[in-house]
Order: structure tokens, then C-alpha cells, then sequence
């Protein structure tokens, strides 16, 4: 099965807004991310299992705020207070996963098909989310997570890089191409690139 990427009736290639007699470099880049495996992890209340003790792709759950624990092909993100979002290229590791993480003590499930994934790199990423989100944004760093809104849309921000800032964000996919639309309108005045 294949999937069908949740903004290919929107997202186009191209340079947007003030992008005119703008070095490459000063302007933002978007661009949507597809086949990631997703997975949330939820520890139920009652297991008695200690957090940090099955391993997945060699990284461990940490229940610590805002931080994302990662290696070159998969992040885990914190979600809330036993509550973590997976997301890996490593598409099998959801059977390493399934087995490891007894659903005695865990709810797993695959969201791999229900997030739109929408990635913003440049120096004025942060501007960007500003105007839509009452994030104090000026604290996040590299390997930070949060959820939040957007204009109204829910949505995880993932923090990849610092300097220049490269942001990962994932929103039900249902609302995909409206929070789009919102980025790109935000991102205008600072000029765009969709790649």
C-alpha cells in the first residue's frame, strides 16, 4: 500500500512572497515530510514497569519535559507525562516495538497515516511560528518538543537544529492543508522556498 501524502493537492514548488533580490540562504525553506514511521507510546497509570527500560533502536524512554532523545534515524518525543511520539525512517521497527512494549503495560499504536508533516528551516522560523502559536518560542532548543496550537490547529513542534533554526511539525492530517496555509501566509513577508 501506498501512501498519499496529505498535502499533495497544495504543496508546489517554487519561491514565495518577499523573496526578490533575497540571497538563497536568507530565505526559508518548506517542505513536507512523508514515509516516517509514527507511533505513540502511553504507559498506562498502573504499570509498574520503570520507564527507560526496553530499548528501542538503541534509545531509551525518558519521561523529561520537552526533551527528544534521538540518533540518525529515529526521535522520540516527549508528549506529556508518560506519553511519547516515536518517529522514525525505520519503517520495522513497529514489530521491535509491538513486541517489547506489552500492551499490559503500554497502549502503542501506529499514526504513521494520520499526521501531515510539515518542515520549516531559516533564520526566521521562530517569527514564523510567533504569529500563530502562544509558545514563548525564544526557550525552545535543539532536541525540544512541545504541543500546541496554531491559529486553532493542534500540532507538535519537533526541534531539529539550532542556527539556523529547522523545525519538524505534525498536525492530524485532517487539518494538514489548513496549517499549511497558515505557515505559508506567515512566512510570506520573510519570503519562502517550497521544496
Amino acid at each position: 500500500m501506498s501512501s498519499i501524502s496529505a498535502l499533495a493537492n497544495i504543496h508546489t514548488k517554487g519561491q514565495f512572497g518577499d523573496y526578490q533580490d533575497k540571497n538563497e540562504i536568507d530565505l526559508l525553506k518548506i517542505s513536507e515530510i512523508k514515509n516516517l514511521l509514527i507511533v505513540q507510546i502511553v504507559q498506562y497509570k498502573n504499570s509498574t514497569i520503570p520507564i527507560g527500560s526496553s530499548d528501542i533502536d538503541g534509545l531509551k524512554l525518558q519521561d523529561k519535559i520537552l526533551n527528544v532523545v534521538n540518533n540518525d534515524n529515529t526521535r522520540i518525543l516527549w508528549n506529556g507525562p508518560k506519553n511519547w511520539l516515536l518517529v522514525s525512517t525505520k519503517k520495522d521497527l513497529l514489530k521491535n516495538i509491538l513486541q517489547n512494549f506489552k500492551e499490559t503495560d503500554f497502549a502503542v499504536t501506529d499514526l504513521s497515516h494520520s499526521k501531515a508533516i510539515i518542515e520549516i528551516e531559516g533564520k526566521n522560523v521562530k517569527e514564523v511560528l510567533k504569529k500563530g502559536c502562544p509558545f514563548n518560542f525564544n526557550i525552545l532548543e535543539k532536541n525540544n518538543s512541545i504541543n500546541s496550537t496554531y491559529n486553532g490547529i493542534a500540532f507538535t513542534v519537533d526541534m531539529l537544529e539550532n542556527n539556523p533554526d529547522r523545525v519538524r511539525l505534525f498536525a492530524l492530517r485532517s487539518f494538514g492543508e489548513s496549517l499549511y496555509h497558515s505557515l505559508t501566509d506567515a512566512s510570506l513577508e520573510f519570503g519562502f522556498k517550497s521544496i
